[in-house]
């Protein structure tokens, strides 16, 4: 298993305030990934009129809930399964598939290797490279794929590099994976913030290949991580059945059922939240792009991978620097196959960015 080292999580801001002794409520998390937006307008205003939904149980089956989700993701609610966070989603599918070897793309989020891990499994890395932008070379990528690999493992777009692959390519991968018999499992948490999210979303394919499974969520693009609310879509129903047997029931309570019916309906909010993030995107991107004491990788979800040039700075001096003015990047030499000059930073509102920029570029 490949060690990753201590850092801070964009949810620690506890730990920050007792360490650098600043306010976690003053500090303007850069690290977290989350819609600057906030909550849903629509939440706000109306979760309190049902508040007498926790009187009752919530739907065993969650259906309204997967119509809505369904409605939302543009699939069939036969081909949803919901959950409490992705997390619990990914942990079942593990435990269900049982994989033995697994290859993940990588650098990537740290969940996937501890689940494989705690099932018995192993991991290996198909690392990204930083000549190709971080960019999958697929062609490349099939060429490592054999019968001994039970599960690749894709983030798209990718945490931290930010950057993905399109549904033509992913076709491309699928199809070898299903010559090996491997399963794929793709998390697309932030797949909602990229402009050309309909070229890169694998949810069309759900209804042609059934070795694939998408991961998706609310803490990240609704600003919700609190909510717990998490779902996945596949077209392989024996897997459904096989989850939903596993699963506990009424993992997701009744007020979370009504939150997510809520969000995924407020078109205003998620058409606001899809145009600051482009936005702020183009902008910062051409801002560093003209850089030269940096270099940028072209991001696609909500944040942005940068890499420190020259031996003046690294990523922990970064930190400090934005740390000290009550803002937390992400320092990724805790990554594997990243080091001390990288750094990943979310895009916040605009004059939130804009005193990041003043820090960082100076």
């Amino acid at each position: 298993m490949i060690k990753h080292s201590d850092h801070f999580h964009g949810s620690d801001l506890e730990k920050i305030e007792q360490i650098y002794g600043i306010k976690k409520d003053e500090i303007v998390s850069f690290s977290a990934n989350v819609n600057p937006l906030g909550i849903s307008p629509k939440l706000k205003e109306t979760l309190a009129e049902h508040i007498h939904a926790i009187s009752t149980y919530p739907d065993r089956d969650y259906t309204s809930l997967r119509n809505c989700m369904a409605e939302y993701a543009h699939t069939d609610s036969d081909n949803i399964i919901v959950g409490n966070g992705s997390t619990e989603l990914i942990s079942l599918f593990i435990q269900l598939e049982h994989p033995k070897k697994a290859l993940v793309v990588g650098p990537t989020y740290s969940e996937y290797e501890r689940e494989i891990s705690l099932g018995g499994g192993a991991t290996l890395y198909y690392p990204l490279k930083e000549e190709d932008d971080f960019k999958l070379n697929v062609d490349n990528f099939i060429l490592h794929l054999n019968e001994s690999i039970d599960l690749v493992v894709i983030c798209n777009p990718n945490n931290p590099t930010s950057t993905c692959i399109t549904a033509k390519e992913m076709r491309r991968i699928l199809d070898a994976c299903k010559q090996h018999d491997i399963f794929v499992m793709v998390d697309e948490t932030y797949v909602e913030f990229a402009g050309n999210m309909e070229q890169i979303t694998s949810v069309p394919l759900t209804n042609y290949y059934n070795n694939i499974i998408i991961l998706r969520g609310t803490s990240k693009f609704f600003a919700a991580p609190g909510l717990r609310l998490g779902y996945a879509i596949t077209g392989n129903r024996d897997l459904i059945k096989a989850i939903n047997t596993r699963k506990n029931p009424w993992t997701i309570n009744s007020l979370a059922v009504i939150a997510g019916e809520i969000m995924f309906r407020d078109k205003d909010y998620i058409e606001r939240t899809k145009s600051l993030i482009s936005s702020e995107r183009n902008r910062i991107y051409e801002i560093f792009s003209n850089r030269s004491d940096f270099k940028v990788y072209r991001p696609f979800g909500n944040f942005m991978l940068v890499r420190l040039l020259g031996e003046n700075r690294t990523s922990q001096d970064m930190f400090d620097a934005a740390i000290r003015q009550s803002m937390m990047i992400r320092d990724c030499s805790t990554f594997p196959f990243l080091d001390n000059k990288y750094i990943r930073f979310c895009f916040m509102k605009r004059e939130d960015n804009d005193k990041l920029l003043n820090c960082l570029l100076q």
